[in-house]
């Protein structure tokens, strides 16, 4: 599914299982890539923050495990993320003090294609 986003266009969730695979990908860093669905997360969601976060994570966890889970978990105005193996093992916690989310919760993929880590919707893996 395509979306085209633009500025006045409203964050609908149910949106989000609608993506699966995706037809472009989108440079946010080098080695970081959006799909569909966490493009359009990320612009009609308000929330490139998430983005920005599991990229700096990515970074630093490098790239021996070819897959990490992201969960996001959002309290009042603040937010956890837990980076794991997909097995339960966790890489990295960040707590993040200020954060606006429309979710309360969202789990997301990153995987590493030998050349970027592209960052997806479960329904896109």
């Amino acid at each position: 599914m395509t979306t085209d986003i633009n500025s006045a266009q409203l964050f609908d969730p149910s949106l989000l299982t609608q993506f699966t695979g995706t037809q472009s990908y989108y440079p946010i860093s080098s080695q970081h890539l959006l799909t569909d669905g966490t493009r359009y997360l990320s612009q009609a969601g308000r929330c490139f923050w998430i983005m920005d976060a599991i990229a700096s994570h990515l970074a630093e966890i490098g790239t021996m495990d070819w897959f990490v889970l992201v969960r996001v978990i959002c309290r009042h105005d603040s937010a956890t993320m837990i980076y794991e193996d997909g097995n339960g093992n966790e890489h990295a916690r960040q707590e993040i003090p200020h954060a606006e989310f429309a979710l309360e919760k969202i789990t997301l993929y990153a995987c590493w294609d030998g050349a970027h880590w592209v960052i997806m919707l479960p329904s896109e893996y």
